[in-house]
């Protein structure tokens, strides 16, 4: 995050000043910020921090709440899956026609690389959760904005 706003910093000052901002901004900006958000994905999951519909999962209690956190956990580990088998062949497109961006000419399959690792590793820590490797979220591992400031809101 702090190289992205450093780049975008460097070039609205070199568009003020200098009259010439840097011609990749774009395209290096819009790549880190896929690499952090895939980066950040297996982290939010293993940590249960995704945003989630509280509706449903607190008025259900004791058996239906663990069935509803077994059929999420089903359903995420399954849409991982079909992520995974739909991003491969769009990384083997960029690798074998060695893919770069349009002003930089930067080289797109190491970035394109991260989505199915990290997606990867999402799907195994949904696996895990499901066999009982790592414990299912619990409410209190969840973490809301009052666990966060300490009881304050």
């Amino acid at each position: 995050m702090t190289a992205i706003v450093g780049i975008i910093v460097t070039s609205v000052l070199m568009r003020k000043f200098a009259n010439a901002p840097l011609h990749f901004t774009e395209e290096v900006v819009g790549l880190l910020l896929s690499v952090s958000l895939f980066l950040g994905l297996p982290m939010v999951t293993l940590k249960a921090n995704h945003v989630r519909v509280a509706l449903l999962a607190d008025f259900l209690k004791g058996r239906w709440h663990t069935a509803m956190q077994f059929a999420a956990l089903l359903v995420g580990a399954a849409f991982f899956t079909w992520l995974i088998i739909e991003t491969v062949p769009w990384f083997e497109f960029a690798f074998k026609r060695n893919l770069r961006t349009e002003t930089a000419r930067i080289l797109l399959y190491p970035w394109m690389a991260l989505m199915p690792l990290s997606l990867a590793l999402t799907g195994l820590i949904y696996l895990a959760r499901l066999t009982g490797i790592f414990a299912r979220a619990d409410e209190s591992d969840i973490e809301t904005p009052e666990t966060l400031n300490g009881g304050k809101s």
